[in-house]
């Protein structure tokens, strides 16, 4: 839907102007016909004063409903523009908790499960919040693996498995380019945005299985 903005500034002028012409009106017409009409030249004009005031009210009015529609359409460009700023620094921090986590494992240093607890909740976190704008789902039939509890020697493993999930979702062609130029091109893109809706949705339980499970093993060593 197309919105047509008009600054308030505009809008001020042509109150301004609007106003200027009705004072002027009062006064213009009461010079034409200080005695009333001349003999034979009609009816006389209509000059109720309760006519002239509703008009104002209504252009008043008028203006006021066209500046509250700008006031509205700044308000919800603000709101977009948060939006992305939200998304984009979201999706970027989940790129260096990955990093951080992936680190440790490289490195092999021993599991610092408050660490990780930390960085699973987070991670937990921007992904959710990822999915507020965009909607992920999958069809009913789909299995979402990370969902069962995870055992103490699984830990590793899950947690390589999401930092794959987490290069998966952020390397996605549907997450960098949004510019469809065919049919073919449509139907690529449909199947990227299925496989990042599947990603994220797994990234947001398997963290949670993993902040849950470091808490366990933080508080029982």
């Amino acid at each position: 839907m197309n919105y047509r903005v008009v600054s308030l500034s505009n809008l001020k002028r042509l109150w301004v102007a609007g106003m200027f012409l009705l004072c002027l009106a009062g006064p213009t017409l009461a010079q034409r016909n200080p005695s009333g009409p001349p003999p034979g030249a009609g009816p006389p004009p209509n000059n109720n004063p309760n006519l002239e005031d509703r008009s104002r009210r209504v252009d008043e009015s008028r203006l006021r409903s066209a500046e509250m529609d700008v006031g509205a359409e700044e308000a919800n460009q603000k709101r977009v523009q948060a939006a992305i700023l939200n998304m984009k620094e979201d999706f970027a921090r989940i790129q260096v908790l990955r990093n951080d986590i992936a680190r440790n494992l490289v490195a092999h240093k021993p599991l610092d499960y408050k660490l990780l607890s930390e960085q699973t909740t987070e991670i937990n976190k921007r992904a959710s919040r990822l999915n507020v704008y965009m909607r992920a789902h999958v069809p009913e039939e789909t299995e979402l693996n990370g969902l069962a509890e995870l055992k103490n020697e699984e830990m590793i493993g899950t947690l390589v498995k999401l930092c794959k999930l987490i290069d998966s979702f952020t390397e996605n062609p549907a997450m960098k380019n949004a510019n469809i130029v065919n049919s073919k091109e449509i139907d690529k893109a449909r199947a990227d945005k299925a496989n990042a809706d599947r990603d994220l949705l797994v990234i947001i339980k398997l963290s949670a299985n993993i902040q849950k499970k470091s808490e366990n093993l933080r508080t029982s060593h």
